[in-house]
């Protein structure tokens, strides 16, 4: 217990586990300072996650795993390195997963021995103990009970991706393994942060658009069909839960589609979604080629003119392309002034759309010199991360308050990677 909360330790990259599947169980400090970071990162930004606890370098063990050579144009790593074995120790209410209840059913439904329904009970028992005790009522029901959880999981999850869309980041390979049953973000491996704007962008080599940046509501979906087919044996019987159960997922789409309209309408600071507005303005996002972060934050000034947004813009503007923006951007602000005073609309969109984003080309340096023994970076960049809401001062901004670099766009390691941990 810690500040009457209960939590749950893990240990990536402490060696040979049951859960292995015949690995070493060991982890490069590489992706050790990536999960370290980006947990902290992720929870300074609001946005449901496990945290990070510590993160500690071996002196002396080494691994090999797949990675890409120095300016690399490979798509997959293409030589072996070796790099400083690291733990990093997680923290979360409990890292039960979905994909945990889907074997569970799996066997109860297969009948795969006597006891198989039973134990679907218990882990089913025993995620709401961990996670949804708070909010379910012990004394209702188990098939009442469980009724609940799915609403209250399709409330999370469908918040907990919206978030991400919010805030640029991409899961990469968000499979039912790594989908928290209690609705947060677990295990940062082959993530990323959207820097220049594509809806289908995806960091990860292995993923492909299924688990791009736009599909993460799609995805999303799928993960929680798993969830309730996992819950239906439970209810096997009784036709009036079922029917109630049946129904929370039927909802889903519409659930998902009503919190990304909310994100929507925050980072514009709208008072109500406005589905012209905003599919005009994902059309000219990606005629402009902005970065996503820079581009939202200087839209949170709300300028009257597209002249401060072409600070987030990858290539110059046309004539024609800033008639379309001058004439959005009148639109918008004309939305704006019916609904109230303008400085407390651009305070509140800066309170979702942060100053700072996670960008691979300034995480690579930190992990690099880490591996030669100096944290200093690593120590940096969690601070500045610690409040991504906040202005940087200036000494700050010049180096994480802008552009990709063109030499950064298709490099090995910074644009795209493997997972190999």
């Amino acid at each position: 217990m810690f500040n009457g909360r209960r939590w749950e330790m893990q240990l990536k990259g402490g060696g040979p586990t049951p859960y292995c599947r015949g690995a070493d169980g060991r982890a490069v400090l590489r992706s050790s300072v990536r999960e370290f970071l980006a947990q902290e990162f992720m929870h300074a930004l609001g946005v449901p996650t496990s945290r990070s606890l510590t993160l500690t370098m071996s002196r002396s063990e080494t691994v090999r795993r797949p990675w890409y050579s120095p300016n690399s144009r490979s798509f997959e790593p293409d030589i072996l390195v070796d790099n400083p074995a690291a733990i990093t120790t997680r923290v979360a209410p409990s890292f039960l997963r979905v994909g945990q209840l889907e074997l569970f059913a799996r066997r109860a439904r297969s009948e795969a021995h006597p006891g198989a329904l039973h134990e679907l009970r218990m882990i089913v028992a025993h995620l709401i103990e961990r996670n949804y005790r708070a909010e379910i009522d012990p004394g209702l029901e188990f098939s009442d009970q469980l009724v609940e959880l799915a609403r209250l999981f399709r409330g999370r999850l469908t918040a907990l991706v919206a978030n991400w869309i919010r805030v640029g980041y991409c899961q990469g390979n968000f499979n039912s393994d790594n989908c928290a049953a209690g609705g947060y973000t677990l295990d940062y491996g082959p993530f990323g942060f959207c820097e220049l704007f594509d809806p289908r962008f995806q960091p990860w080599t292995g993923g492909g658009e299924h688990f791009c940046f736009f599909n993460q509501p799609a995805a999303a979906e799928a993960n929680y069909t798993m969830f309730w087919s996992a819950l239906r044996p439970l209810l096997e019987g009784d036709a009036e839960a079922l029917a109630r159960l049946d129904a929370i997922r039927d909802g889903f789409a519409g659930a998902m589609g009503e919190a990304i309209e909310a994100m929507w309408a925050s980072k514009l600071g709208l008072a109500s979604y406005d589905t012209d507005l905003v599919n005009e303005l994902l059309q000219l996002m990606v005629l402009s080629k902005v970065d996503y972060t820079i581009f939202f934050r200087r839209l949170s000034d709300i300028p009257e003119d597209p002249f401060p947004l072409k600070e987030s813009f990858y290539q110059p503007s046309s004539e024609q392309l800033d008639g379309r923006w001058t004439a959005w951007l009148q639109r918008w602000r004309d939305r704006l002034t019916a609904g109230g005073d303008l400085s407390a609309t651009s305070a509140a969109m800066k309170r979702v759309n942060p100053a700072v984003t996670w960008r691979e080309w300034l995480i690579a340096p930190a992990y690099e010199q880490a591996a030669e023994g100096d944290f200093s970076l690593v120590r940096e960049l969690q601070a500045v991360f610690s409040h991504p809401y906040d202005e940087l001062p200036p000494e700050l901004e010049a180096r994480y308050d802008r552009l990709k670099p063109r030499e950064f766009f298709n490099a090995g390691g910074v644009s795209h990677y493997s997972c190999s941990s």
